[in-house]
């Protein structure tokens, strides 16, 4: 019997469904892939006191990984929302101890809405201990601009230098994603020697919570799968666009990506 590739997230629970843990399970799936998780915080807003993420302790983020390994086993991994110094220390070490070879690490640090999902002190911790470690690293325009200080990324031209100097932090391979440019969908993927540019139509829609971490998870389940990083950037282009096309809403709030509209409506990976 054939089993199916074996692919991880280490990230925050979405209540909501659309991000996070939720969308790279639904993600796995939907690529035929193995999905496990390490959850490292609940992301939903208290009614009362207003706070919005609700860390997990760093035994239970042990114990989720040390279980997800001694009973499965990962061919891929991926990395979201950490949140903190402490956390991202501690996934570092994990992985450092495991035989992963495959890691996408998207360095959640600002949401859909501008919302902060990174503490301040955690930033060196991302850049000097799990992006070293990376196969790819997966920021987007704000995410970027961060991690260079602040700095304005605009246009194109601006992707492609913010994916040059972002490489220096150690990452094989470089994916700036441009979804906050006018015009087409371009993001830039650096490997160190040679840009490449990924384009799309711009999807008209505000439905497009969880996007990034489908993106991002889509990466990971097709690395999983034995696709060189190039060939799995390309497909995970293709099935977050196709889920925006047919993102929706169930009210007039920013709703999902469609994780299920490649199957659905056509195309594979």
């Amino acid at each position: 019997m054939h089993y199916p590739a074996r692919a991880m997230t280490i990230a925050g629970s979405a209540s909501g469904g659309s991000a996070g843990i939720q969308a790279d399970l639904k993600t796995f799936q939907e690529l035929d892939v193995y999905g496990m998780s390490v959850v490292t915080a609940i992301v939903g807003r208290h009614p009362g006191t207003g706070r919005n993420v609700h860390p997990m302790t760093i035994e239970s983020i042990e114990a989720q990984f040390a279980t997800a390994m001694q009973q499965v086993g990962a061919d891929a991994l991926k990395t979201g929302m950490l949140f903190s110094a402490e956390v991202i220390e501690t996934t570092a070490m994990l992985l450092g101890q495991s035989d992963i070879e495959r890691i996408v690490v998207d360095p959640v640090m600002v949401g859909k809405l501008d919302s902060k999902l990174l503490a301040d002190d955690a930033i060196t911790a991302l850049q000097e201990k799990l992006i070293p470690m990376a196969t790819i690293i997966t920021p987007n325009m704000p995410e970027a601009s961060v991690m260079l200080h602040g700095r304005k990324i605009e246009t194109v031209n601006d992707l492609k230098q913010a994916a040059f100097d972002l490489h220096a932090l150690g990452s094989k391979y470089v994916l700036v994603k441009g979804g906050r440019l006018s015009g087409p969908a371009v993001d830039v993927l650096y490997d160190g020697e040679m840009f490449t540019y990924l384009k799309a139509p711009r999807i008209d829609t505000v439905n497009t919570s969880g996007a990034g971490c489908s993106y991002s998870a889509a990466i990971a389940a097709c690395l999983a799968k034995g696709k060189s990083v190039e060939k799995a950037v390309h497909l995970a282009k293709s099935f977050v666009t196709t889920a925006i096309t047919y993102g929706f809403s169930y009210n007039d709030m920013v709703g999902p990506t469609y994780h299920a509209a490649q199957r659905k409506f056509g195309g594979s990976a």
